[in-house]
């Protein structure tokens, strides 16, 4: 199993735990794949609150990707448009088994000492 750690801002974290954001959307993934992705909650949470299974991603052009993603994509169009402007391949993580922790952890538990930009391989 291969997992990584994604910053995520806690306005996004709390639709993905509600179910209304089945899709976490990135410009960059990595080149492997990626079963599991650990959820740390921005400023001002600043923890790693859950994790979720991803059970694949889709990919292709912005506009093709959210026309596959728009019902639980958590996000506005305008929001979506703006975060993929000027790109030609868009990326979203579906996401399944989402659990939040009861106590969320700080990234020394997992062997991290900042926040990752875009992200970070997690050892399992």
């Amino acid at each position: 199993m291969t997992a990584i750690l994604l910053s995520i801002k806690p306005e996004f974290v709390a639709r993905i735990f509600s179910g209304d954001k089945k899709f976490e959307f990135r410009k960059i993934i990595p080149s492997i794949q990626i079963d599991k992705i650990y959820i740390y909650a921005t400023r001002p949470i600043c923890a790693v609150v859950g994790c979720a299974n991803v059970s694949g991603i889709i990919y292709g052009a912005p506009q093709d990707v959210w026309n596959k993603t728009k019902k639980y994509a958590g996000i506005g169009r305008d929001f979506f448009d703006s975060y993929f402007y000027g790109r030609a391949r868009a990326h979203a993580y579906c996401l399944e088994n989402v659990v939040k922790y009861n106590i969320p952890r700080s990234l020394s538990e997992f062997g991290i000492s900042a926040a990752p930009q875009n992200f970070v391989y997690i050892k399992n």
